[in-house]
């Protein structure tokens, strides 16, 4: 099998919360390749406390030490003023944005019962609306150039759910949703979008997995993933998952379902034939959210002939 060479060279990324931990290796990796980096991290604590801008100022020194190109920059992703000026900033300096990667996040773990409403609005606001403001930021920019790569990260948690995360869950799902729509719209100005799951040991997970899981999961191992799913050969609506040097993908599918009619019994019937219903035999997965509709038609049309 023939390999393609993934080289950033000549492209412009942005990296969200790259002042440590996977953001800082995402933005190491790109501009390892080549690519020119704006180095973007609040330098806040996990929970979204505090400010600094050291953190991304010590990644950029790492780059240019390293003999490449990166600026840094302390905006909030949940500020899109500050956002936008960012953007203004990679154009500025190197005139094109080629890539951004949504890393920014932070966590306020609590089971829902314990959970305070305003820490649930802050967690979808930074990883959702955060990555809703970089996107709007470069979106025009990469129409005008027919060329763009975004990358979400969205996670485990919210593709299948964790005790105690449902605001942190319910944000990176809710990613996976935005991904969907961009991709579509996105195609004809050949701007590719997916989403990353990452499993890796950072200040996010420590303290909450044994020593020898977390020396497994080397946030170093995630990156393969990122750097393939905004090269120039990436795919677009795929959800990648990696790992500990494993990589998978994850689907949200279609059940082929089964036509029942409307009665004053279906509810009865649906209750019966739920296990059919939700048998993954001949499922598929969806272009578009156009064929839930057109696969029910489909059904009801067929039983009337």
């Amino acid at each position: 099998m023939t390999m393609s060479t993934i080289d950033f060279t000549g492209r412009v990324a942005i990296v969200t919360g790259a002042g440590g931990g996977l953001g800082r290796l995402h933005a190491l990796g790109l501009a390892q390749r080549g690519a020119r980096v704006v180095v973007n991290d609040l330098g806040g604590a996990v929970d979204g406390s505090g400010g600094s801008a050291t953190a991304a100022q010590k990644v950029v020194d790492e780059i240019t030490a390293l003999g490449g190109q990166a600026i840094a920059n302390g905006a909030s992703v949940t500020d899109f003023a500050a956002v936008q000026a960012m953007v203004q900033q990679a154009m500025d300096a190197w005139g094109r944005v080629d890539v951004l990667v949504n890393n920014a996040g932070i966590l306020r773990d609590k089971s829902f019962a314990k959970m305070e409403l305003a820490d649930f609005r802050l967690v979808l606001d930074v990883h959702l609306m955060g990555a809703v403001h970089t996107t709007k930021a470069v979106w025009p920019i990469m129409q005008a150039q027919k060329y763009g790569r975004i990358l979400m990260t969205t996670s485990s948690t919210g593709l299948y759910g964790n005790f105690g995360q449902s605001n942190y869950g319910a944000a990176k799902l809710a990613l996976v949703g935005l991904m969907q729509t961009l991709s579509l719209e996105g195609a004809k100005h050949g701007i590719h979008v997916n989403c990353l799951a990452p499993t890796a040991a950072t200040r996010m997970t420590e303290g909450l997995l044994p020593p020898d899981v977390m020396a497994a999961i080397q946030p170093e191992a995630v990156v393969p993933a990122m750097l393939v799913a905004v090269s120039e050969q990436a795919p677009t609506r795929a959800i990648l998952c990696a790992g500990a040097g494993t990589y998978e993908s994850a689907h949200i599918t279609l059940s082929q379902g089964v036509h029942l009619g409307l009665t004053d019994d279906t509810p009865e019937r649906l209750l019966a034939q739920l296990h059919q219903v939700m048998s993954l035999d001949h499922a598929t997965v969806p272009g578009s959210g156009a064929a839930q509709g057109e696969n029910e038609v489909r059904q009801a049309l067929a039983a009337r002939r």
